[in-house]
């Protein structure tokens, strides 16, 4: 993919979720990665394994209906960690992420958008009145240029973002980058069993609503193993996409109708909750 390309994928990105931070409500109306009202959004967060008293905690419209997983679920946070959001939106999984740290830890939020940011920074200022913990910090930044120093991470999430991402391969290397020795992942995005149809990329709202930048799982565990990680398990699942069927998503409705007769969403489109390592030790390093 040419650099203009990219450039041009990141402004339609960067522009869409511009507008659903500035509506306070998703841009299709749904439950997808497009955004969503607040009563979908908690149920879909819900359904995605999310604890209801624990959403209670966050403040007012950090809960935009932007996930298709549950990062938060198989990133085993320890009290006193640093942990990385990649695309952090209004702070959904930062805020929750900055409850299992506790006071001593640290939870950092990068976005690539600036009226995003500004909705989480505001935000955070309630979720420090509400919970007393002031151990959020959020960042302007690409998730392929983090803002963050080398090795200074002890576990990266993200939540139905990496799809979005021009270039993935930079990315995982990235995310390598800012782990610790023995830092983990805990991502969850959307992937493909197969291939798209074509007509699906003709779609204006398919890449910020996070399918048609999902690539083949394989290609998934390639990148992240391309980029030194190790331990990387993929799982997949089929819940994201059932209740995307279920609520009727304005979105995925329209993809529905493009694929061969018979056939539905599920064949294609599934949540994956991939879990990697950085090594302790590298060959040479003199540490093995």
């Amino acid at each position: 993919m040419s650099k203009s390309m990219e450039e041009q994928i990141r402004e339609k990105v960067r522009e869409g979720y511009s507008a659903i931070a500035e509506q306070d409500l998703g841009c299709c109306g749904g439950g997808s990665c497009c955004g969503s009202s607040p009563e979908v959004a908690r149920e879909l967060a819900v359904k995605l394994g999310y604890d209801p008293a624990v959403l209670e905690t966050l403040p007012e419209g950090t809960n935009l209906g932007l996930s298709c997983g549950n990062p938060q679920a198989i990133a085993a946070l320890e009290p006193g960690e640093t942990v990385l959001d990649l695309g952090s939106g209004a702070g959904f999984d930062v805020f929750l992420a900055a409850q299992a740290i506790g006071p001593t830890g640290l939870a950092i939020g990068v976005d690539m958008t600036a009226s995003m940011l500004s909705k989480a920074r505001k935000n955070a200022v309630s979720f420090t009145q509400r919970t007393g913990l002031a151990n959020v910090s959020f960042r302007l930044g690409e998730i392929e240029h983090l803002p963050v120093g080398d090795a200074t991470v002890d576990a990266v999430i993200s939540n139905c973002v990496l799809n979005l991402s021009p270039d993935k391969p930079q990315v995982w290397r990235e995310i390598a980058r800012v782990l610790k020795p023995g830092g983990r992942v805990a991502i969850s995005d959307l992937a493909l069993k197969q291939p798209l149809p074509e007509g699906v990329f003709a779609l204006a709202e398919s890449l910020v609503g996070c399918v048609a930048g999902a690539v083949l799982v394989d290609e998934m565990h390639a990148a992240a193993q391309a980029a030194g990680l190790t331990e990387i398990v993929i799982e997949l699942k089929n819940d994201y996409v059932a209740v995307m069927e279920n609520i009727q998503d304005p979105l995925y409705r329209e993809i529905l109708e493009l694929l061969p007769s018979g056939q539905k969403l599920s064949d294609y489109i599934v949540s994956a909750a991939v879990t990697a390592q950085r090594p302790r030790c590298t060959p040479g390093s003199g540490c093995c």
